[in-house]
């Protein structure tokens, strides 16, 4: 089934039709920049062996088209809010289409700028360091089956154990 149609038809996408038809951006252009295979596979690559959100994996080539870098740069963060939401409903909908879950825990993809709280001023709200410009935090997931790899802590425990050493804190 087309991205399209299954982000009208999910519980929460359907609840983004302001999106879907907002004039200063298509949001259709944007899902379908998503329905491309290698993208999608970068968002799983970007859980699964990079441990970043999944977002993570796109988020660059997404804010660097023109159409999405001009959207963030003219309009104010409250206006870009649904879109950024939006985006977060569309890669659940992949995420969750190759076997995965959301965790209820959010990862970081950048550090905002300071800006005084309700700060209308048309690209205000940006990044000033991490991987994205216009993201801050995205959804983690989980293999719904189990990840195949154990845990850093999980593997450095068992070294611990067996060499007898212990890691400084």
């Amino acid at each position: 089934m087309p991205l399209a149609q299954d982000f009208a038809q999910d519980h929460q996408g359907r609840r983004f039709a302001d999106v879907m038809n907002d004039t200063r951006i298509s949001f259709p252009a944007i899902l379908t920049f998503f329905e491309d295979a290698a993208r999608q596979q970068r968002l799983v690559d970007s859980e699964l062996h990079h441990d970043r959100p999944a977002l993570a994996g796109v988020v660059r080539e997404l804010e660097h088209r023109q159409d999405v870098d001009q959207f963030f740069r003219t309009n104010d963060g409250h206006v870009t809010t649904r879109f950024r939401q939006a985006v977060g409903v569309v890669v659940r909908i992949i995420m969750e289409s190759k076997g995965w879950r959301t965790t209820g825990r959010k990862g970081s993809l950048g550090v905002r700028a300071k800006v005084p709280s309700r700060t209308t001023t048309a690209g205000a709200y940006h990044n000033t360091g991490g991987l994205a410009v216009w993201f801050t935090r995205a959804e983690r997931y989980e293999l719904v089956a189990g990840s195949p790899f154990r845990s850093v802590e999980d593997r450095a425990a068992e070294i611990e154990l067996t060499t007898g050493t212990m890691a400084f804190e």
